[in-house]
């Protein structure tokens, strides 16, 4: 299973938030600091906004900022608002074309895998891999 760059650009984000609670985030800072194309970054911080994981404050003065303390941002959460769909074979998918899916056992097998993977990230917060400012600095991000 492979998470989509979404949803890695997704969690990136929030930590690079996390490690700057003092400041609000701009999305062109954001996007110079991970080298991440603007357009892309700004869907990034619009899902996240709208999943209620970020603030966002428009204006000339504006940016975005963690909507609650790390600990309180479920990493299982971050996944299932980031990810499009968990159908990791075709016939987990609604339009199944499969013609093995009545005799298949693979369904079951993937399912289990899913609800495990779903139940490990479950048990983590963002606090849990957060990076400190002194992590972010010693990368050579410069917090503006």
């Amino acid at each position: 299973m492979r998470l989509t760059g979404f949803s890695d650009l997704s969690i990136r984000v929030l930590l690079v938030a996390a490690a700057n609670p003092d400041h609000l985030m701009t999305i062109d800072h954001t996007a110079e600091l991970l080298d991440v194309s603007r357009a892309h970054l700004m869907k990034v911080v619009n899902t996240l906004t709208r999943a209620g994981f970020l603030k966002a404050f428009r204006g000339r003065s504006g940016g975005y900022t963690l909507a609650n303390p790390p600990e309180d941002i479920n990493l299982a959460d971050v996944i299932i608002a980031t990810e499009p769909d968990f159908a990791m074979v075709e016939c987990m998918r609604d339009n199944n074309r499969c013609v093995l899916t009545k005799a298949c056992k693979l369904p079951g097998v993937l399912s289990a895998a899913l609800d495990a993977f779903q139940s490990v990230l479950r048990q983590y917060t963002l606090a849990d891999i957060a990076l400190s400012p002194k992590d972010i600095a010693s990368l050579g991000f410069l917090v503006r």
